[in-house]
């Protein structure tokens, strides 16, 4: 009985060891449409943002068996109301995460309207390179053949993997990998929302395995200068895109408003029209950070094309979407005003 009772021991033992070699993963929900709820399966119509984290995790068969699972409620917001503040909120808490050491990777469940932005914001401002992994859905919770529980499984998936390690912030989605910094939703309805139109993605994930092929050079996360700790607000940075005999209306009002910088994004290789050429000189004239991007999906903005940018006082985004701009514009203008060095963030990040 005794020896009996030792072997059970044993075994008892051995399985807690083996339960506690699961990685810990902590799921961050923001809302969006994978907490999304609808009237009926077969209709478009829903709600986003509608789902407790609890009930996302319950959804997914297995996710405990690929990682230690636990969730907090960051918000519950579709992601067209994201805003900073809660970019903050979540910064903080990531941060926090890691330091205290609760956790070896965090998903982030979010909108896909904003989700690209969420996580270049992110990957700039976490100080720790550990696996942070964004991921959301096309379709509501309660459609017919709801994306979000397998985009949510592959999500835990890479957050746990070895392979991800040093990696920082990534999207998952639709079995595919992608870097903050390159990806974008180029559809509004398709399941295969997400590409990166200049480099590809990093690797994907498949029937629980994460491969890695490719690896993203630009500096980030720790590497950066922009530690927001102690900030509650950023500099108002907007984005102006022009078009076809675009007047200069929106850009003289951002001035008049007070912004800090704008983001003009502009035709072809970010050409300005005359009318708001004349604009970004006011602009720039009155302090304004002033920063040329491209409206065009892929393809770099560079200097001294048709553009004259020592002339006009302005820098170039290089390959970064105005969107994405937009937000290292925004975190640049916390460590300095000067344009050179703003320059050199939109080659380095």
């Amino acid at each position: 009985m005794k020896k009996l009772l030792c072997v059970i021991c044993s075994l008892m033992i051995g399985f807690a060891a083996y339960a506690q070699k699961l990685p810990r993963v902590k799921i961050l929900a923001t809302g969006g449409t994978i907490a999304g709820k609808g009237a009926s399966a077969d209709r478009a119509a829903y709600k986003a943002g509608s789902l407790p984290i609890k009930e996302l995790i319950d959804a997914v068969p297995g996710i405990d068996k690929v990682a230690e699972i636990s969730g907090e409620q960051i918000s519950n917001v579709g992601s067209q109301d994201m805003t900073v503040d809660i970019w903050i909120k979540l910064n903080k808490r990531i941060n926090e995460i890691f330091k205290n050491n609760e956790a070896d990777g965090i998903v982030v469940t979010h909108g896909t309207d904003t989700q690209e932005e969420t996580a270049y914001f992110l990957s700039l401002t976490s100080r720790y390179d550990h696996p942070v992994v964004l991921t959301g859905s096309m379709r509501p919770a309660t459609a017919i053949s709801a994306d979000g529980p397998k985009n949510l499984y592959d999500a835990v998936t890479v957050a746990a993997s070895p392979n991800s390690k040093g990696r920082g912030v990534m999207v998952v989605f639709s079995e595919s990998i992608f870097d903050a910094r390159g990806v974008e939703k180029i559809s509004t309805t398709h399941v295969d929302a997400f590409k990166s139109p200049n480099a590809g993605p990093l690797g994907q994930v498949y029937d629980g395995k994460v491969v890695f092929y490719m690896h993203d050079l630009r500096k980030a996360n720790k590497s950066t200068p922009f530690d927001i700790t102690g900030l509650d607000k950023l500099p108002n940075v907007v984005v102006a895109e022009l078009f076809a005999d675009a007047p200069s209306t929106a850009i003289d009002a951002y001035v008049a408003s007070g912004v800090d910088g704008i983001v003009v994004s502009g035709l072809g290789n970010g050409n300005i029209n005359k009318a708001n050429t004349e604009a970004v000189m006011r602009a720039v004239a009155k302090g304004v950070a002033v920063c040329r991007g491209s409206r065009v999906v892929s393809g770099r903005v560079t200097l001294y094309d048709e553009t004259d940018d020592a002339k006009l006082g302005t820098f170039v985004a290089d390959d970064l979407s105005s969107q994405k701009a937009r937000i290292l514009l925004m975190l640049g203008l916390t460590q300095t005003k000067d344009k050179k060095t703003l320059q050199q963030y939109f080659f380095t990040y």
